[in-house]
């Protein structure tokens, strides 16, 4: 099929750079172009600019504050947000809870949480994986008791991302345990505030506090809050993981930083060796583009809450050049990038860091997770041989 953008595609990718240039604050943009990491007010701040101008959540329903987008619309929505170094809204909010409860949930939680988790009043926590429970996510143990009105919720979640700034978490737990593995499984919405709820960050090897355990003790969680049926949770787990892998490919990340490259190579662009690495790599990167607007150009034939299986295609591989990205620019600045601060700001009398030194050796080490979450890319092999290949 033909996947070269229309003029139109070109024009509304134009207006969606507009857009951002001008009405995201320039300081945010600035400090992520440097490497710097958004902070959560300007995470939040951002994402309710564009909820104000009715951009935050276009893949949603028109009725709670989508667009009529074509899929190939919002994916350059998604790509010029990145490459004008705006933050991302919450992704746990508007790519992975947001369409669950928009497609399964009741009238009653799409009211009561759809409105405020698309305008970021609510920072949704992800509670799947568990210690012995990542990829192989069926195997879960956190357990959910029906009494009366409401589920008594025991176990713990483990490598949840930013649930420091969680209000709230969507939890995968076994309502069954009698059940095999994924058909006793449900979807449950609980308040981190509520008693027995504990966070317990993680440090890792990039020396940031990006996850976290989180511990569920006898926690109290009104019944009316399980999105959907009860033991369906499995198939709506299917349904987010398969948005969240075709998110993941991030090609808009690799533009990034292959324009980083090439800013701060220097003489390196005059090496053969290396300059045929970094044509690998952005040839790699538009092919993977490619495949991405053939997925999204498919997505409308498939019934709705269907994954495609090609999604895990784009999740593996887009992990694999998200890596090699990371990898080369540390190769670029060599002993510098071992120069590393919080930010770009140095002492009086002290050289200026480079650029890159803010962020290439701590992204080097972070991206490893690339090949992990979302499913491993073992598990994401598998999924391919069964589902595509049909071995």
């Amino acid at each position: 099929m033909d996947v070269a953008l229309s003029k139109d595609d070109r024009a509304f990718a134009e207006q969606m750079r507009e857009f951002f240039i001008t009405e995201i604050p320039s300081d945010i943009r600035e400090r992520l172009a440097r490497g710097e990491h958004a902070t959560r007010d300007e995470i939040v701040t951002s994402q309710r600019i564009m909820n104000a101008h009715g951009l935050a959540v276009p893949h949603w329903p028109v009725e709670w504050g989508g667009r009529d987008w074509s899929p190939i619309q919002r994916h350059l929505w998604a790509e010029q947000m990145t490459l004008a170094h705006v933050p991302t809204p919450i992704v746990f909010n508007t790519a992975m809870v947001g369409p669950v409860i928009a497609t399964f949930g009741s009238q009653e939680l799409k009211e009561r949480f759809l409105p405020a988790t698309a305008n970021a009043d609510i920072w949704w926590s992800q509670g799947f994986s568990e210690p012995n429970a990542g990829s192989d996510l069926a195997s879960l143990k956190t357990t959910a008791v029906r009494d009366g009105d409401t589920y008594v919720v025991n176990g713990q979640k483990t490598w949840t991302t930013y649930a420091q700034y969680g209000d709230w978490i969507f939890c995968l737990v076994r309502t069954d345990p009698a059940a095999q593995k994924q058909r006793g499984i449900s979807f449950l919405l609980i308040d981190m505030r509520a008693p027995g709820v504990t966070v317990r960050p993680i440090r890792l090897i990039d020396g940031g506090v990006e996850v976290n355990e989180v511990f569920f003790e006898n926690v109290v969680v009104p019944a009316d809050q399980l999105v959907g049926e009860e033991n369906k949770g499995w198939t709506y787990a299917k349904f987010l993981l398969g948005n969240e892998r075709t998110s993941n490919a991030g090609v808009g990340i690799v533009k990034n930083r292959i324009a980083r490259v090439k800013r701060l190579a220097g003489p390196l662009l005059d090496d053969p060796l290396f300059r045929a690495r970094l044509t690998r790599l952005e040839v790699e990167t538009i092919a993977l583009e490619m495949s991405v607007l053939r997925v999204l150009a498919r997505e409308a034939s498939l019934p709705p809450g269907t994954p495609d299986p090609v999604s895990s295609v784009l999740k593996l591989r887009g992990s694999e050049l998200q890596q090699e990205a990371s990898e080369l620019l540390v190769d670029v600045l060599g002993p510098s990038a071992l120069a590393y601060r919080e930010s770009t700001a140095v002492p009086d009398g002290f050289d200026p860091l480079p650029e890159g030194a803010v962020d290439a050796l701590p992204t080097y080490f972070n991206w490893r997770k690339a090949s992990i979450y979302a499913g491993s890319n073992e598990v994401q092999r598998q999924i391919i041989a069964k589902a595509i290949l049909k071995f």
